[in-house]
């Protein structure tokens, strides 16, 4: 167990390393579609890819007001159509900018709230997209507690959905009222039994520490709950406070009502305890599932991988992304997609690609990419043939030194090792190898690592 004063000490302003480089450090900033089709085209025609189809539907009836994620507050579902039909035009674009057919191997319905949408609208759209598919396809989406319909769950097993996440974060009144974010345990129960009464194979639940207004008491009891009803995984996301970034959103109640970071780490270390108590196995740095699940399974055979979804099975080559703000990932880099639904909208009745922004991986990028994702997967990384990398770590040496010391990591000049108590400072680790974070002060850039 590392001491307070070691716990405050790396608990500074740091990347969440979902993507490498993170998006604040792409280098194209100004990235049109005239510029992105022709590197798609070099890149990624006709080249035999596995594909990942990420879809953010960003419609949500109210606001949360712990969110970070891009969303559209409305109760109108007039809106449904238009965006499904804006999308499926999006999927066409990629197919002729492909040359052929793309095969799809897996689909992310995000949000917002994906199940916002009607479930014929979700039907509407995933028939659009997966008229190709691959051998063994994963699918899964993203549910609202209180907004997923029998319907709905039917639908999408139906489509051959067989993986479904709910965003739970708390079950204390307290911090549901603080949070905008009103669910009844006895709610999510019935979501929860109804999935697996559908069919689906891993379900998981969302939770969050660090939120205004909670306690260790009522952290503890929501995690109890959360064991109660035994969801395949659960993510235990540490809250991130970025009010400069998300606006007003994240001003719906004082600082004050926030956890210290010496609260916060003891909220991690008591879930983290009982979970494992539970039977639980450690997933990534937020991550926890039983034996059973997939996300375990890919741990075991070194198959995880960590994209701008979280830690996922991940084992496609590229992912798309449709629909405002969604972000592709690709071997060359990285698109982003415009965030104003009315441009999108927009961009796509003029039959262009609402690429905004994005990034091409220099080599150095591509390298690097590699070595954060297996410091954040595996917790751990190995450069013995790469004379590149190993003169690049060797140049940290007096930091990694320090590392160690604090009991954050082993290393020597093949190797990194994240130790057991180091695990929830990752992110740090990474960001010492990362150019980028050296160049420009994080503070203000990114949340907290604890």
């Amino acid at each position: 167990m590392l001491s307070e004063e070691i716990i405050n000490k790396y608990n500074v302003s740091s990347p969440r390393y979902t993507s490498y480089p993170t998006i604040l450090d792409w280098n194209r900033m100004e990235f049109s579609a005239a510029e992105f089709a022709p590197i798609f085209v070099e890149a990624e025609q006709n080249k035999n890819h596995s594909t990942s189809v990420y879809v953010h539907l960003p419609f949500c009836e109210s606001l949360c007001t712990f969110c970070g994620c891009h969303k559209h507050i409305t109760k109108q579902h007039s809106v449904e159509t238009p965006y499904i039909d804006a999308v499926i035009k999006e999927w066409q674009m990629y197919e002729k900018l492909n040359g052929e057919s793309i095969q799809v191997d897996e689909i992310h319905l995000g949000g917002g709230t994906p199940t916002f949408f009607a479930a014929d609208q979700l039907k509407r759209l995933i028939e659009a997209i997966k008229v190709k598919i691959g051998k063994d396809p994963l699918f899964s989406f993203e549910g609202h507690p209180n907004h997923t319909s029998d319907e709905q769950l039917q639908t999408l097993f139906d489509l051959g959905f067989r993986r479904v996440s709910f965003g739970v974060q708390s079950y204390s009144p307290v911090v549901q009222k603080a949070i905008n974010r009103i669910q009844p345990f006895e709610q999510v129960e019935k979501v929860t039994i109804a999935s697996r009464k559908t069919g689906f194979t891993s379900i998981s639940h969302d939770l969050v520490f660090g939120l205004p207004k909670q306690t260790m008491e009522n952290m503890i009891d929501t995690i109890e709950k959360t064991i109660q009803l035994k969801p395949d995984a659960i993510s235990l996301y540490s809250y991130a406070h970025v009010p400069w970034v998300k606006g007003t959103g994240q001003r719906g109640f004082s600082e004050d009502d926030l956890p210290s970071g010496d609260e916060k780490r003891a909220f991690y270390e008591k879930s983290k305890d009982e979970l494992l108590a539970n039977g639980y196995v450690e997933i990534g740095m937020d991550h926890f599932a039983l034996p059973t699940d997939i996300l375990a399974e890919a741990l075991r055979g070194g198959a995880l991988n960590r994209t701008f979804m979280g830690y996922t099975t991940n084992t496609t080559d590229r992912m798309i992304g449709l629909g405002a703000s969604a972000i592709s990932e690709y071997g060359f880099g990285y698109a982003q997609n415009i965030k104003s639904i009315r441009e999108y909208h927009g961009m796509i009745d003029a039959n262009e690609l609402p690429v905004i922004k994005g990034h091409v991986h220099s080599k150095t990028d591509a390298t690097l990419k590699e070595h954060v994702t297996q410091l954040m997967c595996q917790f751990k990384t190995t450069f013995a043939k790469d004379d590149w990398m190993k003169n690049h770590v060797s140049t940290f040496k007096e930091t990694l030194d320090e590392f160690k010391k604090d009991g954050i990591i082993t290393w020597n000049e093949n190797e990194i090792i994240v130790t057991e108590d180091g695990k929830p400072f990752s992110r740090n680790v990474c960001m010492m190898l990362d150019p980028y974070a050296n160049k420009i002060p994080t503070q203000g850039r990114f949340s907290k690592s604890v």
